[in-house]
């Protein structure tokens, strides 16, 4: 499966199994495992940001935020495949390519997010990430722990293919 940033795609259950994480998304019943997930590359890991169909419930948690501090990067509500979706940068995480479980799709092709909102999101990720390195933690996953160990098996499978 070719990866490519600015699409979507669902991870597999292994990755959750392995990082068990409480703050990453709930298992959904149906056709899909957990929800969709817009992917960026960010140094040697993929950075997954996931997105959510509670648009009342994230409109109301960023509007809060907007009040309190002005704006809200940690939240994004906008139009992806033609619905309106919360698309959740507190709640991204970092993996490896062989969690990924397949692409999400419309109408039988891979779905990728327009130009346009795709730089909103990169902006808004990588103000996070800043703020991260600044020691201001605004994801509610425990990404360092999580990058820790994709790291560490990155470090594992390479030196087992040496």
């Amino acid at each position: 499966m070719e990866i490519k940033e600015g699409y979507l795609y669902h991870i597999s259950r292994d990755f959750f199994e392995l990082v068990d994480d409480p703050n990453l998304s709930i298992n959904h019943s149906g056709v899909h495992s957990r929800p969709s997930y817009f992917l960026v590359k960010y140094k040697e890991l993929l950075w997954f940001i996931p997105l959510s169909s509670k648009v009342e419930k994230y409109k109301k948690l960023s509007e809060n935020t907007k009040r309190k501090y002005g704006k809200c990067n940690t939240i994004l509500i906008r139009r992806i495949a033609n619905k309106e979706s919360a698309i959740l940068l507190q709640n991204a995480f970092p993996t490896l390519p062989k969690y990924l479980s397949h692409p999400h799709t419309v109408n039988g092709k891979p779905y990728k997010v327009s130009k346009v909102l795709q730089k909103e999101i990169l902006d808004n990720f990588n103000i996070l990430m800043d703020l991260k390195k600044r020691g201001l933690y605004t994801f509610f996953t425990n990404v360092d722990k999580i990058e820790e160990m994709m790291y560490q098996e990155l470090q594992n499978d390479t030196v087992q293919k040496v």
